[in-house]
C-alpha cells in the first residue's frame, strides 16, 4: 500500500496536523470508533448537498450520509431553514412545547406499531430503553439478539457484534450483564426456539434488515417467524430502526415487510440529522414510563426517564421537516434507484477488471464483499445468499482501507465496506462515482490487494 499511502498522506497535510493535536486530546485520536483511519482521518469543513469539503480544501461525493441520518443530504433547504428559524426562538426551554407534540403525531402517523411515543437523546438510549421496557413489563431478565447485529453500545446487548461473535464481557462490562443475552445466529429461528425454550426471555431485538443494515440480510420469512415465536412465548417484539426507520420506508420495515413490533428504536433520520431518538411501540408496555395514581404503584411499575436533550426544540424542528417530507415515499423510492444504480455499475467494473468482490444491497445502500469466491459474471450478480454469513459480515481491513484511499484520491468517501445514498446523489453524481470507482479498483489492483 506504499503508493496508495504516500499519496494519501500527500494530499491530506492538515487533516494529518489536526490528527496530531487530537492524539494528545482523544483516545485514539478520534471520537467515534468509526473514524479511525490509518495513517490519519481526514477532516471535514463543511458540506452541502452530496458534497463535503475536507480542511485542505478537496471536495468529496459524501457516502456517509451523517451514518445514514442524511436520506436527503448535507443541508436540505426544508429542514436547514427550519433549524435556522428555530435557533432564533431557542434551543431548549426546560419545558413542553408544541414541536415536540407534532413530532410525535409524524411518527406516530408513519409507523405502524407506534401507540405511543417517547423521545431520546440518541439511538442506544433508545435500544437501552427499550430492553428496559420489556423486562419492566413481561417481569423476566433474558434478551435474545443476534450476532452482527449492533444495537449501540450499553452493556446489556453490546454482545457478539464483531468476530469471534461471543457473549463474552468486553472491557468495563459486567459478565453477569452479558450472561442474560442469548447470542444466536442470524436467521437461526431454532436457535430462538431453543432459547424461548429456556425460558425468562424479556425480549426479542434484531436489525430488521438484517445486521448492520442487511450485510447480512435477514431472511424470507424470518421476520413473520419471529413474530409467532414472540406471541407464543410472550416475549417483546423489538425492531432497531435506528437506520430502518423512515429510510426502508415512510413507516420503516415493519411497513416494508408487513410485520409489526411491539416496540421500535428510531434515530437518525428520525431527527433530521441533529441527535435524537426514539422508542414507539404498544400503548400497554410504553405506560411502564406514566406515573401511576399512588407513590407505590409508581415506584412498582415506572421506569424513571429524565434526559436533558429528550425533545428539544432543534432536534423536534429537524425531525418534523424531515419526516413530514418523507411522507409520499418518493424521496425513499429516489434514493434507492439511485443506489440501484451504482451497485450494477461497480459490479460492471468489477467484472470487467476481474476483481473478486461484489456489491449488494436491497434498499439505499452499497456494501463491498471482499472475499467472493469469483468477480461477478455482470452487473445484476449481486446475490450473496449462498455466502456464510460469518464471511459475509467478516473483515477485509487491508482492502477496505486500500479501496477507501484510493477514492478519497478520487473525490468520494465512504467507510470502506458500506455506504448510503441520498436523494442528493443525482444521475451526474452517480456516474462521477461510477467513473472514481473504476479509478480506484484499478489503483488497488496495482498495489496487489484485489
Amino acid at each position: 500500500m506504499a503508493n496508495l499511502e504516500t499519496a494519501y498522506t500527500q494530499a491530506l497535510p492538515q487533516s494529518q496536523k489536526l490528527y496530531d493535536q487530537a492524539q494528545h486530546l482523544f483516545p485514539d485520536g478520534v471520537t467515534h470508533d468509526n473514524r479511525r483511519m490509518q495513517p490519519f482521518p481526514i477532516y471535514v469543513d463543511r458540506a452541502d448537498g452530496a458534497y463535503k469539503w475536507d480542511v485542505d480544501g478537496n471536495c468529496y461525493i459524501d457516502y456517509w450520509m451523517g451514518h445514514g441520518a442524511l436520506i436527503c443530504g448535507h443541508n436540505p433547504p426544508h429542514v436547514r431553514d427550519a433549524i435556522v428559524e428555530q435557533a432564533s426562538r431557542g434551543t431548549h426551554y426546560g419545558a413542553s412545547h408544541p414541536l415536540e407534540v407534532s413530532w410525535g403525531e409524524w411518527v406516530c402517523r408513519l409507523v405502524p406499531c407506534a401507540e405511543r411515543v417517547r423521545f431520546t437523546g440518541s439511538g442506544t438510549e433508545a435500544t437501552h430503553m427499550a430492553l428496559r421496557l420489556a423486562r419492566a413489563f413481561t417481569g423476566k431478565k433474558r434478551v435474545v439478539k443476534f450476532a452482527g447485529h449492533f444495537h449501540g453500545w450499553h452493556e446489556g446487548l453490546e454482545v457478539g457484534v464483531g468476530d469471534p461473535y461471543e457473549a463474552v464481557a468486553e472491557a468495563g462490562q459486567l459478565q453477569e450483564v452479558v450472561d442474560l443475552v442469548a447470542l444466536c445466529p442470524p436467521n437461526d429461528i431454532e436457535a430462538v426456539r431453543a432459547a424461548l425454550a429456556e425460558g425468562d426471555v424479556a425480549a426479542i431485538i434484531l436489525e430488521p434488515t438484517g445486521g448492520h443494515f442487511g450485510t447480512v440480510p435477514v431472511a424470507d420469512g424470518f421476520l413473520a417467524q419471529l413474530r409467532e415465536e414472540a406471541t407464543k412465548s410472550g416475549a417483546v417484539l423489538i425492531f432497531d430502526e435506528v437506520v430502518t426507520g423512515f429510510r426502508v420506508a415512510p413507516g420503516g420495515a415493519q411497513e416494508h415487510y408487513s410485520v409489526t413490533p411491539d416496540l421500535s428504536t428510531f434515530a437518525k433520520i428520525l431527527a433530521g440529522g441533529l441527535p435524537g431518538g426514539a422508542v414507539a411501540g404498544r400503548a400497554d408496555i410504553m405506560s411502564f414510563l406514566a406515573t401511576k395514581d399512588s407513590p407505590e404503584a409508581t415506584r412498582q411499575t415506572k421506569m424513571h426517564h429524565p434526559g436533558t436533550f429528550n425533545a428539544n426544540p432543534l432536534s423536534a424542528v429537524a425531525g418534523v421537516a424531515m419526516l413530514s417530507s418523507l411522507v409520499d415515499g418518493k424521496s425513499i423510492d429516489f434514493a434507492n434507484a439511485q443506489a440501484a444504480k451504482l451497485r450494477h455499475g461497480m459490479n460492471e467494473t468489477l467484472a470487467r477488471e476481474g476483481v473478486a468482490w461484489k456489491v449488494y444491497g436491497q434498499h439505499s445502500d452499497w456494501k463491498i464483499f471482499y472475499g467472493a469466491d469469483a468477480p461477478p459474471s455482470d452487473g445484476d450478480d449481486q446475490s450473496v445468499s449462498e455466502v456464510p454469513w460469518q464471511r459475509l459480515d467478516g473483515k477485509f481491513p487491508r482492502q477496505s482501507r486500500a479501496l477507501r484511499q484510493a477514492m478519497i484520491l478520487r473525490g468520494i468517501d465512504f467507510n470502506g465496506a458500506r455506504a448510503l445514498v441520498g436523494t442528493c446523489h443525482t444521475d451526474e453524481v452517480v456516474e462521477d462515482t461510477l467513473s472514481g470507482f473504476a479509478e480506484a479498483v484499478k489503483a488497488v489492483k496495482e498495489e496487489g490487494l484485489s
